[in-house]
């Protein structure tokens, strides 16, 4: 009984040891809310705790990592899409306990519906013939998320057959449905084949479309399209004297932006052992203090090269190019099949799209331009979307950031010169207002 007892002491504390420390505080700074945590560290804890904040849409204006031995120590500055600070209760008791519980971990499992996973060529009108397949085949696509980057396409799809309103389990179906979707995605003269996968498992899909795009080297590619986004500032240099590769990224602020890079270092199987990351105007500046899992930090300029390029491409491949409409509608068999078909017989391209059902409502994100990559024509777009119902689709402006917003207001701040290298010395700095034993927000 003695030992049992000591036994159950023993796991209670280690427990109490591995489960995080969240701290979330409204009253320190006034321009956004502060969210510590503190936690034992394991590869991947640190992607865990930003992606609970990403799949909320909020926006990190600040951030600082630091690693003491075994110990992890994150402290995030966020507001909402508006720069407004979190007020909302359930809100911010989700987040307490969803960081709360990220050393549990989450196991895949079935949610009723079959993950169909694609990766191909990209080129206009290509998720036109993907849907029509679905359709003719009786699928259902109940949530989805396709990217596009550098001529490439992935996407994963959660659907389920029109019939039994369940996961696909006909297996000549299956395997019908794998044909023709391959031999849509393989392009003309496409040296790699397209890739299709069906299985009955759960997961996070902006995690997985990163994960997919990397193992299709996307990032060795170049753009097919004349318009598009300003190229990310990335730099890599070791510090051989504390063994760290330090690697810098500049580029426009936006949301989910820090899960995106961390997301594909995670991959790369680095450990990010300090960071800080601030944002100024409408620019984001992150630093990364990083090694190997085994210590080490980067050893040669093919690797160091291979970094910069897939951190560009982490940053390009949720770029907001081009006109954001969104779908609301009656869900229907057909539906996705029809929209898409509409785009391409009027030269829209679609570069990234969020499929969700609400209900019995279909809830669709469209982000199109036109068949060069240009931003899409106005009068195009109006008659599409009298074509589908002005009702139902709409032109969505995206939130503004905080900056963007004070300049639609008349202010004039300045502007930020050259690129900012964080020093570790600055870092430290952080870290004791982190620990309390400074009082300054900024």
């Amino acid at each position: 009984m003695e030992r049992s007892a000591c036994t159950d002491e023993y796991e209670k504390l280690v427990i109490r040891m591995s489960t995080p420390r969240v701290v979330i505080d409204n009253a320190v700074c006034s321009t956004a809310t502060i969210v510590k945590v503190d936690s034992a560290r394991k590869h991947g804890i640190l992607l865990d705790a930003i992606q609970v904040l990403a799949d909320l849409n909020l926006l990190i204006k600040k951030a600082y990592i630091s690693s003491d031995g075994r110990w992890f120590m994150d402290v995030f500055h966020v507001t909402d899409q508006l720069g407004n600070k979190l007020t909302d209760e359930s809100v911010l008791n989700y987040i307490e306990q969803s960081l709360g519980s990220i050393h549990n971990g989450k196991i895949n499992s079935s949610n009723g519906f079959t993950a169909l996973e694609l990766t191909g060529t990209d080129r206009v009108g290509i998720l036109s013939e993907v849907f029509a397949v679905l359709a003719e085949l009786q699928c259902d696509v109940v949530e989805a998320k396709v990217w596009t980057h550098n001529g490439r396409i992935a996407s994963l799809m959660y659907v389920r057959d029109c019939d039994s309103g369940s996961a696909l389990e006909d297996y000549q179906k299956i395997n019908k449905l794998e044909a023709r979707l391959r031999n849509v995605l393989k392009g003309d003269n496409d040296i790699r084949s397209a890739k299709t996968s069906i299985s009955n498992s759960v997961m996070h899909p902006e995690r997985r479309l990163h994960q997919m795009m990397f193992a299709d080297r996307d990032y060795e590619r170049s753009s097919i399209f004349k318009f598009t986004s300003e190229t990310p500032l990335v730099t890599v240099q070791n510090w051989a004297e504390k063994g760290y590769s330090v690697v810098n990224v500049q580029c426009k602020d936006r949301i989910k932006l820090m899960f995106d890079v961390v997301c594909n270092l995670t991959d790369m199987e680095y450990v990010v052992f300090h960071a800080t990351i601030n944002t100024k105007d409408d620019q984001a500046y992150l630093e990364f203090y990083i090694r190997h899992r085994d210590g080490t930090p980067i050893s040669s300029e093919p690797e160091r090269q291979r970094v910069i390029q897939c951190l560009q491409a982490a940053v390009e491949r949720r770029a907001n190019e081009g006109v954001r409409l969104e779908l609301y509608a009656e869900d229907r068999q057909g539906l996705l099949a029809e929209v898409m078909r509409t785009f391409r017989e009027n030269g829209l391209n679609v570069t990234r799209t969020e499929i969700s059902t609400v209900g019995e409502m279909a809830a669709n994100v469209f982000y199109v331009t036109d068949a060069m990559g240009y931003p899409a024509d106005p009068k195009i777009i109006e008659s599409v979307r009298q074509k589908i119902g002005l009702s139902n689709l709409k032109v969505k402006e995206l939130p503004l950031l905080c900056q963007e917003k004070r300049e639609r207001e008349g202010d004039q701040p300045g502007g930020v010169g050259g690129t900012v290298l964080f020093s570790l010395g600055s870092l430290v700095r952080r870290n004791l207002y982190n620990l309390g034993l400074i009082k300054s927000c900024s």
